[in-house]
């Protein structure tokens, strides 16, 4: 008995030594789910989270230890930053540490605009996150870029230890996924808010709708876009269209209306 118990010590032990250290820069969104994900993963641990804003770190589990002072960030195997796009530059020159894997977690920053001061890398994981709103991990695909194929590959087994798809994409292709993720995300999403202003305007609760929402959403699983598109744009439904614009004609959302029908039509219709 006390031999296997020695065993399984020295297997714990060795586990734990072989473990890789990660050091999470930023404490919003993307950092909080993040930490989350890779407390359940194997082979990968955060050891630290840093914030300038020390109240922005209550959100981090107690045991995990914090930071605000750049001076006090501890060695780790990555450094993963995850501040706001327009920081992430600015941020990655002022890092005290030196010859280290640092990469961040942004869709439209290219790799290279990071500092020379550390290796340089992506760890993008392509999804919308909001603080109180929980995250399947396994199902968010994970777009990762190196400068060699060593951290590359380190990348690829923290991606592979919270998702169940990794790819290596270059900055200039995860440009065009990350403007593709802002027109069916945020500018859908915007829509939604359209239509529920158009809703409130005659009483009605935008609840009506969200049975059609969900079965267009679905719908993407099974078949391509251009395979699910109906409406009167794709119809050439004229009457349809100019009874509608009609109703708009007082409202804000009438060139929204006019210019994606307008699009619709070009692509169908080739008008």
């Amino acid at each position: 008995m006390f031999h296997l118990f020695s065993k399984l010590l020295t297997f714990k032990n060795y586990y734990l030594r072989s473990m890789k250290s990660i050091v999470l820069l930023g404490a919003g969104n993307v950092a909080t789910h993040l930490c989350k994900a890779i407390y359940n993963s194997l082979g990968f641990k955060v050891i630290q989270v840093y914030n300038r804003n020390e109240n922005s770190l209550a959100f981090f589990p107690s045991a995990l230890d914090k930071t605000y002072s750049l001076a006090k960030i501890k060695e780790a195997d990555i450094y993963i930053i995850a501040v706001p796009d327009d920081a992430i530059v600015s941020f990655s020159e002022s890092l005290l540490i030196k010859n280290k894997l640092v990469v961040h977690t942004s869709g439209s920053v290219a790799m290279e605009a990071l500092s020379d001061k550390n290796r340089k890398g992506v760890f993008y994981p392509l999804q919308s996150f909001s603080k109180n709103s929980e995250v399947d991990f396994s199902e968010i695909p994970m777009c990762i870029e190196a400068q060699n194929e060593s951290d590359l590959g380190l990348l690829n087994q923290l991606g592979n230890s919270i998702s169940n798809n990794v790819l290596a994409v270059s900055s200039e292709k995860r440009e065009k996924i990350h403007l593709s993720a802002v027109i069916v995300n945020n500018f859908v999403n915007y829509l939604y808010q359209v239509g529920n202003d158009l809703m409130q305007e005659q009483s009605l609760s935008f609840d009506l709708l969200k049975p059609l929402i969900l079965e267009t959403a679905n719908k993407i699983n099974t078949l391509a876009p251009a395979e699910a598109q109906t409406g009167p744009a794709k119809r050439n439904d004229k009457k349809t269209i100019e009874k509608q614009l009609h109703l708009l004609k007082d409202s804000p959302y009438k060139d929204i209306y006019q210019d994606i029908t307008n699009s619709i039509l070009k692509k169908y219709n080739n008008h």
